[in-house]
């Protein structure tokens, strides 16, 4: 049996199949709905039901949908309808999203890169068939033995659209890491479906623009970037990439030939140790210092994206909310985990996008 879901306030219709999940069936139909782990632990996808039945599902954590919500909310990520239904969520059309629906796709390994000691480079070829994307977006990439898909961003240009690139970093005690840096070989097939996220670049002005990008986090920047340049964007545009040591500053290489090769893009690394190696007379401390000390403190009329590990991510908010540059020019992109199920995971009430 089919339902119709009604969206508001975007005033759409959606069909979604009674085993299917609202998030499920509106992303493959191009209907962007706001989400982030896509399994009930963060609320990122909580919405008023405001006709109709829905069952909630037991993935659903009581952290994230409290007992008093259930009567007239669900998370579209694990909710499926029962009835014709009408919701609400808190979601804004954006003229830069292309909002392309999700398919699924099979891909086969075709090569794995060692980027850093932790980092691997996993590149996959679609078979018969190909990803359009924007930079920026992930994929649900699903590992053999696992019923949660697990998510990687593209770290390709968006020009490419048949192999695939996947910088995953080792998470120890991690399933799906551990089965990529451990077990995954070349020849491999994998299922997937993409693209997923609503990070991506705002293209319709011309405000230069800076990237932030820490350990594997610097998949979406990258693609970012390479999307920017290979489109002839005039705008200036600065990358700053954190890192430990030398070692784990991967595709240095690749950006300081781009550097060098086009006037409006700027390379930033920086190392916070321990064990920076004597070679490296490059900035040190934490990439917000680096920003910081490169900018003089002034962000004013920039867009920031960032890529990262949490605490990354909240320190450069922080420095750049210091250096004038607010919520409405400041993008970043979240992933949950199964041990996130208990976290505090809520929203500051000073944002509403990050």
């Amino acid at each position: 049996m089919t339902y119709e879901v009604t969206i508001e306030p975007l005033g759409v219709t959606v069909e979604v199949d009674e085993d299917q999940t609202i998030l499920d069936a509106a992303l493959r139909q191009g209907v962007y709905l706001p989400h982030a782990c896509g399994h009930g632990l963060c609320g990122t996808c909580k919405v008023d039901v405001l006709e109709g039945d829905v069952e909630i599902g037991d993935e659903a954590s009581p952290f994230a949908l409290m007992d008093f919500e259930r009567d007239d909310k669900c998370l579209t990520c694990c909710s499926r309808p029962e009835s014709d239904l009408v919701i609400e969520a808190d979601v804004e059309e954006e003229p830069d999203a292309a909002n392309i629906p999700v398919r699924d796709f099979a891909g086969k390994v075709v090569k794995l890169e060692k980027l850093t000691p932790r980092i691997m480079g996993v590149f996959i070829e679609i078979e018969d068939d190909e990803l359009v994307f924007q930079s920026g977006q992930y994929a649900n990439l699903y590992i053999p033995g696992l019923n949660t898909p697990r998510p990687f961003s593209m770290a390709q240009s968006p020009n490419e659209k048949t192999i695939l690139e996947f910088d995953v970093a080792l998470i120890p005690g991690g399933e799906g890491t551990t089965w990529i840096h451990n077990e995954m070989q070349v020849g491999d097939t994998l299922r997937l479906s993409a693209p997923y996220g609503h990070f991506f670049l705002r293209k319709s002005d011309d405000k230069p623009t800076v990237f932030f990008g820490g350990g594997s986090g610097l998949a979406s920047p990258k693609s970012m970037v390479l999307d920017l340049l290979e489109s002839g964007d005039t705008r200036k545009i600065i990358l700053y990439q954190g890192a430990r040591n030398l070692e784990e500053l991967y595709y240095k290489g690749l950006f300081e030939e781009l550097d060098t090769k086009h006037d409006n893009f700027t390379y930033v690394p920086g190392l916070s140790g321990p064990g920076i190696e004597p070679e490296w007379d490059g900035p040190t401390g934490f990439i917000h210092e680096v920003a910081r000390e490169h900018m003089g403190g002034k962000f004013e009329g920039y867009r920031a994206y960032m890529c990262g590990p949490p605490l990354m991510i909240d320190a450069c908010i922080t420095m750049l909310m210091r250096a004038r540059l607010f919520e409405k020019d400041m993008f970043m992109e979240k992933f949950y985990n199964a041990a996130d199920a208990g976290a505090d995971n809520k929203k500051s009430p000073l944002f509403k996008n990050i």
